[in-house]
């Protein structure tokens, strides 16, 4: 193992620390899908390196995880697919959260034959449901780990409390959070949490729904089917503020040679034992991969990008728009 790659506790080998996220590819609150080009973004990512693969149902309710599944299968491979359960949905495509036993062993199934595998490689709880005890999912989950049909377990937006309970009944190998340059909240207890019980994170959304690319000038719109169009970081008495940082963020990135989406998934990998979800959902946007390896930032860096997020947005948005409902009791 170097530093390019970390050990999911479960795991035979290590994998990289940079995953290919898929949610865009499900093509739900993304435009739509675009099948042909997703196949070969996971391609070009293999052949970079990026062996870890990260979806879930609810990319596109199912059509994520079978795009996946098709593109693993039309190419000779040695990747490890992580993906989730726990949100339902209904006729409307609206999600809720579910993690009742029956709906986790019917997403698990319905996985499997999506992702035309016999194992999941890491299964992790999408989000909390207020309405199923948490040990009771966690049980179950833990039959299906015994039954062979998961090889890891994991969580996703749960607080260190709720991993408690979970950890009580089953074991833990990983958490997924939103974690990137201006989203920092689980730095105050998941995080710490993590390396405390030797967990890995998995940061989904290191480059802040593309606000970290670079890319984005003040006049950008989104219409109402992109997720941004929902979050207040894009609004345009915020917007400003946060292209304002990014723009000065950039001379950071050029003192190393580097863009600032290099720069941002860097920072990701130098706060622990984090892997970061890179979204693609077309192959050049794999792009730089592999300039995340082989540096780190230094003290000063971070200290400078601290200043520039003091400066230009002193009182963070969080994530938290994202939080799905929680089903009818």
């Amino acid at each position: 193992m170097n530093e390019n790659t970390i050990l999911i506790p479960g795991f035979d080998k290590p994998v990289s620390r940079v995953a290919l996220g898929t949610w865009a590819i499900g093509g739900w609150m993304w435009g739509g899908p675009d099948d042909d080009n997703a196949v070969r973004t996971i391609h070009r990512a293999l052949d970079e390196g990026v062996d870890l693969i990260d979806t879930a149902p609810v990319y596109g309710f199912g059509h994520s995880e079978e795009v996946v599944g098709r593109a693993l299968a039309e190419k000779p491979h040695k990747a490890r697919v992580a993906t989730k359960l726990a949100l339902d949905w209904n006729d409307d495509h609206k999600p809720f959260r579910n993690s009742s036993p029956a709906r986790i062993r019917k997403e698990v199934e319905d996985s499997l034959r999506r992702l035309r595998v016999e194992t999941i490689d890491l299964e992790q709880v999408h989000w909390p449901d207020p309405n199923t005890p948490i040990d009771e999912t966690a049980r179950e989950l833990q039959k299906l780990h015994k039954e062979g049909k998961i090889r890891a377990l994991g969580v996703s937006n749960y607080s260190p409390e709720q991993m408690d309970i979970f950890r009580e009944v089953a074991p833990l190998a990983s958490v997924q959070s939103p974690y990137n340059l201006f989203e920092r909240e689980i730095e105050k207890d998941v995080l710490p949490y993590a390396k405390k019980h030797k967990l890995v994170t998995l940061a989904y959304g290191p480059l802040c729904r593309g606000l970290l690319t670079g890319k984005m000038t003040v006049d950008k719109t989104f219409p109402e089917s992109d997720l941004r169009s929902g979050d207040p970081k894009f609004q345009k008495e915020h917007f400003k503020d946060y292209i304002a940082a990014v723009d000065d963020l950039k001379a950071i990135a050029d003192r190393h040679g580097k863009s600032l989406m290099v720069l941002a998934i860097r920072w990701v990998l130098d706060q622990g034992p984090t892997i970061a979800l890179w979204g693609a959902r077309k192959p050049e946007q794999i792009d730089g991969v592999s300039d995340v390896f082989g540096w780190q930032l230094t003290e000063q860096d971070k200290k400078d990008i601290d200043a520039i997020l003091t400066r230009h947005v002193p009182t963070p948005i969080s994530p938290a728009f994202m939080a799905p409902p929680a089903r009818k009791a």
